[in-house]
C-alpha cells in the first residue's frame, strides 16, 4: 500500500482517483463522530465546565527550583473577601505524596521545593480573579538552596529526596566486550527538552458527593489511575471518588497535571461546593511532564565492509524531581540503544536520576526518540569514515523478523526494516530551488527570511526508527468493553480514552464489520466502567480494539445462533453485510434489524495480550509485546551563513500491519512527522539553573502550518502482526521518534558539520564544509 488513502491511482494528464474503499468497516476512511462540533467549536472541553454555585481554583507554585520551606503564612489569603478555603500539606487527609509508578511526588511541598512551579498551596474563591490573587497573597518563606541541574552532578550531589537521586540503573550486557571492531567511531550526544505542549490547557471541575466523596470531571488520559491516586490522597475508598473524562484537547502521552487534579479535588471536599480550575499557560509548561533531557555517549564497531560488531553506550535520563515514568522510559532507550540494526555484542550503561529541573514523563515515543538521534548520527559518521553510502551500511545491518535485540529478545513480529529504507530511497526527489524562478523560492527564515539564495545547500538525510507497543517489562495489560444492540443501533462502553488517536472512531468500525450495524455511539469515559488503562504506546488500537471486537463477536453470535438452529446449520456459515444477514448457499437472506425483533443483546469481553517479563541485572529480558518499525528520508535546505533550517520534504515508509482506517492513519503518521520536525528544529524548554525560561508559546516554539514540510507517505507495509487484534500496529509513535534524526542527518550532508545535539542551533549549520 502506498499513499494516505490505499493505492491511490493516478492516470495520465489527469486527477488522482480514490480507490475504492468500503463505506464503513474496517478499512473505510470513517470521519470522527465529533468532527463537526469539533469544528464548529461547540465541542465540550473541560475549560467549558460549569455548575451551580461554583468556586475558582488558583495554587501557589514555587518561585524556586531548589529551597527550604521555613514557613508558609496564609492568613492573608483566608481573610481576603470571597475566599472560600486555602489548602496546604497539612489538609491532605490520605498520603502526602502520589506517583504513577513511585509515590514520591508531594501533593503541596510540605518541607523541600524540588522544581521550579511546585506547588505549595491552593485556593478556593467565588471569582478566578480573587483566587489569583489570594494565592499570590499566601506569604511562603524560603531558604533558598543550590539547585542540582548537570543531571551529571546527580551522582555525587546530596540526595534531593529520601529515595535518593538515582531513579535506575540497567547495565545491558550482551555477548564478549574484549570484541572489537577495525573501524571505531565516537560521539556524544545531547537531546533537548520537548514539552507536549497540548492545544488546550489543562483544566478541571471537582464536584462534592452527597456520600462524602468526590467527582473530578478532567480530560485524564488514564481515568482509573487517576481515580485511585486522588483516592489516596483524600483518604477515600476508591468507590467514592470518581473520575469523568471530558475531552481531551490533544495529547502526547500522561498530559493531566496531577498538581492540578488533585488540589480541586481536596478544595471541593473542604468547601462543599463545585470548584474550577483552568490553567494558564504558564501553569501547563510548569506541571505537566516533559520529554526526558538526555546525554548520550556512543562508540560504534564496524568491520572493514561495514557490518556492525559491537555498540557500547551510557545513556543518562534527567528524570527532573520525581521518578514519574523515568524507569519504564530508560528500558525502551537501553533495550533500542542499537536501533534496528544486528549488533553481535552490545555494552549499555543507563542511568535516570533526579534533578531540580522540571518533571519528566511520559511523551510519545519516550527513551526510543533520544537514542534514534544518537544511533543514527553515529551510523552516519561510520559510513563517512568507511566512505560508504550512507543508505548502503544501513542495510548491511538492518534487523529482520527472528533477529535478537541486544536485550535477548527474538523479534517475533514482521520486521521490514530493509523494505521500509529502500522504499524513501527510491522515493523522487523534490525539485531543486535552481529549477524555479528565484522569487519563487522558500527560502531558510520563511518568505521575509534574510537568507542569500548563494549561501543555501540543500542536503538530504535518512533515518530508521523503531518503538515498542504496549507496557513493557510485566505491565498487565488488560482492557474492557462492552457492546450492547437495541433497536437496530450499538453502543459501544470502553474507557479508553479519545485523545485524538482515534479509538472511538475505530471502536465504530470494529462494530459496523462484526456485526453489520452502521449506527454505532461510543458512550463517555467514566470510572465506572471497568478500566481500560492508559491512552499510550497504541494500546487502545490493540487492548481496546481488541476488547471491542471479542464482545462485537459475542454479540454476533448471539443473534445468529437461533437462526442457525432454525436452519439447521452453524454460525460460521452465517455472514453479515451492509446490514444483511446470508448464508453461504443464499437460501437465508434477512436483515439485521427482523433478526433483533426488537430485542437487546449484550456481551463484556476481556484483551490481554501475553505477558512480558522485566529486564534482569543484565539487561536481559522478553520486555515487550511487541514493535514498529519505520524510515524516514528529510530533504532540507540550509543557509550556511546564517545557520537556518527549512525542511523541505520528509517522506516516510512505515511498517503498519493493517490499515484500519487510511485517512485516520495518514493524519496520524503526518502529525507524528511534524511533532518531530518541532524537536529537531525549534522545541526546547530552556532552563536557568532549574528556573523555565519563557513558559508560554512566545518562547517555547512550536511548528505552525508555515514550518510544516511536504510529507510523502511513500510506503505503507501491510504485513500483520499475527498476535495483535487485526494485525494492525501503532501508528504515530515511530514516525516521532524518527524524524528528529533523519533531519539531523539531512543538516550533516548538507553542512558536513556532526550535528550532535536536538534541537538543532544555529551555529551548528554554518561554516559549512566547502561544497
Amino acid at each position: 500500500m502506498t499513499g494516505p488513502d490505499a493505492a491511490t491511482a493516478t492516470p495520465a494528464g489527469g486527477t488522482p482517483v480514490p480507490p475504492e474503499l468500503p463505506a464503513h468497516g474496517i478499512g473505510a476512511s470513517l470521519p470522527p463522530a465529533d468532527a463537526l462540533a469539533k469544528t464548529a467549536g461547540t465541542f465540550p472541553y473541560a475549560a467549558d465546565l460549569w455548575a451551580e454555585g461554583l468556586l475558582w481554583a488558583a495554587v501557589l507554585r514555587s518561585p524556586h527550583p531548589h529551597a527550604r520551606i521555613v514557613a508558609i503564612d496564609t492568613s492573608g489569603a483566608a481573610e481576603m473577601p470571597g475566599v472560600h478555603a486555602v489548602v496546604t500539606h497539612e489538609d491532605v487527609p490520605g498520603d502526602a505524596c502520589h506517583g504513577r509508578k513511585i509515590a514520591d511526588r508531594p501533593v503541596f511541598a510540605k518541607d523541600l521545593v524540588r522544581h521550579h512551579g511546585e506547588p505549595i498551596a491552593a485556593v478556593a474563591a467565588d471569582h478566578p480573579d480573587t483566587a489569583r490573587l489570594a494565592a499570590a497573597a499566601i506569604a511562603v518563606e524560603y531558604e533558598v538552596l543550590e539547585p542540582v541541574t548537570d543531571p551529571e552532578r546527580a551522582f555525587s550531589a546530596e540526595p534531593l529526596h529520601p529515595d535518593g537521586n538515582l531513579v535506575r540503573h540497567i547495565p545491558l550486557r550482551y555477548g564478549d566486550p574484549d570484541v572489537n571492531g577495525e573501524v571505531v567511531v565516537e560521539g556524544l550526544y545531547r537531546i533537548g527538552r520537548q514539552d507536549p505542549a497540548p492545544i488546550g490547557a489543562e483544566a478541571g471541575l471537582a464536584v462534592p458527593r452527597p456520600d462524602g466523596g468526590v467527582e473530578i470531571y478532567t480530560a485524564s488520559t488514564d481515568p482509573h489511575t487517576d481515580r485511585d491516586l486522588a483516592a489516596a490522597c483524600f483518604g477515600l475508598d476508591r468507590d467514592r471518588v470518581k473520575v469523568v473524562v471530558t475531552g481531551v484537547p490533544g495529547a502526547m502521552g500522561d498530559r493531566e497535571d496531577p498538581g492540578m487534579q488533585l488540589p480541586l479535588g481536596l478544595l471541593a471536599l473542604r468547601t462543599g461546593r463545585p470548584v474550577k480550575l483552568a490553567a494558564t499557560r504558564e501553569e501547563s509548561f510548569l506541571g505537566h511532564a516533559h520529554r526526558h533531557p538526555t546525554l548520550l555517549r556512543y562508540r560504534h564497531h564496524a568491520d572493514a565492509d561495514g557490518r556492525l560488531v559491537k555498540v557500547e553506550a551510557q545513556i543518562l535520563l534527567d528524570a527532573g524531581a520525581y521518578a514519574d515514568d523515568s524507569s519504564e522510559s530508560l528500558a525502551a532507550a537501553v533495550a533500542f540503544a542499537a536501533g534496528p540494526y544486528v549488533v553481535p555484542h552490545a555494552f549499555v550503561e543507563g542511568w535516570a536520576v533526579r534533578t531540580n529541573n522540571p518533571p519528566s514523563g511520559h511523551v510519545r515515543g519516550e527513551g526510543a526518540l533520544q537514542v534514534c538521534a544518537a544511533y543514527e548520527g553515529q551510523m552516519d559518521k561510520l559510513a563517512a569514515k568507511l566512505g560508504m553510502d550512507p543508505v548502503e551500511l544501513r542495510l548491511r545491518n538492518v534487523l529482520a523478523t527472528g533477529d535478537l535485540l541486544p536485550t535477548g529478545q527474538t523479534v517475533t513480529c514482521p520486521a521490514p526494516v530493509a523494505e521500509l529504507l529502500e522504499a524513501v530511497r527510491d522515493a523522487e526527489l523534490p525539485a531543486l530551488p535552481k529549477d524555479a524562478p528565484e522569487e519563487d523560492w522558500l527560502l531558510p527564515g520563511g518568505p521575509e527570511g534574510a537568507g542569500e539564495p548563494g549561501a543555501v545547500r540543500r542536503g538530504v538525510g535518512y533515518a530508521l526508527g523503531m518503538v515498542h507497543m504496549l507496557g513493557a517489562e510485566g505491565t498487565d495489560e488488560v482492557s474492557t468493553a462492552t457492546v450492547k444492540v437495541n433497536g437496530g443501533e450499538a453502543t459501544v462502553i470502553c474507557a479508553a480514552v479519545e485523545t485524538g488517536q482515534g479509538f472511538t472512531t475505530l471502536a465504530r468500525q470494529i462494530v459496523q464489520e462484526v456485526l453489520g450495524i452502521e449506527e454505532v455511539h461510543v458512550a463517555s469515559v467514566d470510572t465506572d466502567q471497568p478500566p481500560a488503562g492508559p491512552a499510550c504506546h497504541g494500546r487502545h488500537t490493540w487492548v481496546s480494539g481488541g476488547a471491542v471486537e471479542r464482545a462485537a463477536k459475542m454479540v454476533r453470535t448471539q443473534l445468529l445462533q437461533p437462526l442457525a438452529h432454525k436452519f439447521g446449520m452453524s454460525t460460521e456459515l452465517l455472514t453479515i453485510a451492509d446490514g444483511k444477514i446470508t448464508s453461504y448457499d443464499g437460501v437465508l437472506s434477512t436483515t439485521v434489524a427482523e433478526t433483533l425483533d426488537g430485542k437487546e443483546l449484550w456481551a463484556t469481553a476481556q484483551c490481554r495480550p501475553h505477558p512480558t517479563e522485566p529486564l534482569d541485572e543484565t539487561g536481559q529480558g522478553d520486555a515487550f509485546v511487541g514493535m514498529a518499525f519505520a524510515a524516514v528520508r528529510a530533504v532540507v535546505d540550509v543557509d550556511i551563513e546564517l545557520g537556518s533550517v527549512r525542511v523541505v520534504e520528509m517522506a516516510v515508509a512505515q511498517d503498519v500491519g493493517r490499515v484500519l482506517n487510511p485517512r485516520q492513519l495518514a493524519a496520524r503518521i503526518e502529525a507524528g512527522i511534524t511533532q518531530g520536525v518541532g524537536a529537531a528544529l525549534t522545541e526546547n524548554l530552556r532552563t536557568s539553573r532549574g528556573v523555565v525560561r519563557h513558559p508560554d508559546l512566545t518562547g517555547y516554539a512550536l511548528p505552525t502550518s508555515l514550518d510544516a514540510p511536504e510529507i510523502r507517505i511513500v510506503e505503507l507495509i501491510e504485513e500483520r502482526d499475527v498476535v495483535a487484534p487485526f494485525g494492525a500496529k501503532a501508528a504515530s509513535a515511530v514516525p516521532v521518534v524518527t524524524a528528529p534524526a533523519a533531519v539531523a542527518a539531512a543538516v550533516r550532508a548538507a553542512t558536513g558539520r556532526p550535528v550532535n545535539r536536538l534541537p538543532i542551533r544555529p551555529q551548528a549549520a554554518v561554516a559549512a564544509a566547502p561544497q
